[in-house]
């Protein structure tokens, strides 16, 4: 039977790319987000594409414990032996001096980055323990490795995770249980649209004169991740564009 994936915040970006790699390679695929039409449509596309019963939807926000811990607790026993958690959802939303950040849009990254990835991952591990073996892949940011202007919140959220999958390493050593983080550089998805709260002329400028990456980039890599051998682990991984050596040092005339 083919290996079996649950990808958090499947309905845009990464989660919808990993969605699509892991599916086309035959692997048993649990989709998770808010909006609805989304992802059945995904789920539909996937199983036309793949075969009837290949994608399992779920939707749910991660934000809401109660709500996630209801959704994993309600698989049908075939769903229930996941073998990698990919935590992706996540998102950034404002971009101002800490003094003059929105306490809502605070709350939202606190609550999805940090407070989501805890919520599905509590209700997801406990499986792994007991069966001695599983892959948790969290989706983090090189804005957890260093901090730039106007991202505080962001970065701190995502520093969180940083944390989090070192704790979460140590902590399921015992159980054959890995635990990997990757954290890309500049990509292009909905992220800086979410960001700049709907305004697509400023987002498009984040990635102006540069060749960013793609969600097809990053699910590759947690795909390649997922698929080494059982002895293997990639603890972190940090990926950027070729243009982009740190948060705020890009190069923005190498775009072909």
């Amino acid at each position: 039977m083919p290996s079996l994936i649950l990808i958090t915040g499947a309905t845009s970006g990464f989660g919808e790319a990993m969605a699509r790699r892991f599916a086309a390679d035959r692997w048993r695929v649990i989709i998770t987000g808010r909006r609805t039409e989304r992802l059945e449509a995904l789920r539909t596309e996937l199983d036309g594409l793949h075969g009837t019963g290949a994608v399992h939807a779920l939707r749910f926000d991660v934000r809401d414990r109660a709500a996630a811990e209801h959704a994993i607790a309600s698989l049908p026993e075939e769903w229930r032996p996941i073998d990698v958690l990919v935590n992706n959802a996540g998102l950034a939303a404002g971009f101002a001096p800490i003094q003059d950040g929105d306490p809502d849009d605070h709350d939202r990254m606190i609550d999805t980055n940090v407070k989501g990835l805890l919520h599905v991952s509590r209700a997801v591990i406990p499986g792994m323990v007991a069966r001695k073996r599983g892959h948790i892949i969290n989706i983090g940011s090189m804005a957890g490795k260093e901090v730039y202007p106007n991202g505080n919140v962001y970065c701190a959220t995502k520093h969180a995770v940083d944390a989090l999958t070192k704790g979460m390493r140590q902590d399921l050593l015992p159980y054959g249980i890995k635990v990997t983080q990757i954290a890309p550089g500049l990509a292009e998805t909905e992220f800086s649209i979410v960001r700049f709260h709907g305004d697509e002329a400023r987002a498009k400028k984040v990635y102006e004169g540069i060749e960013p990456l793609t969600g097809e980039d990053v699910a590759n890599l947690v795909h390649f991740a997922a698929s080494l051998p059982p002895h293997v682990c990639i603890n972190d991984l940090t990926v950027s564009p070729t243009a982009q050596a740190t948060s705020t040092l890009v190069r923005r005339d190498l775009q072909p």
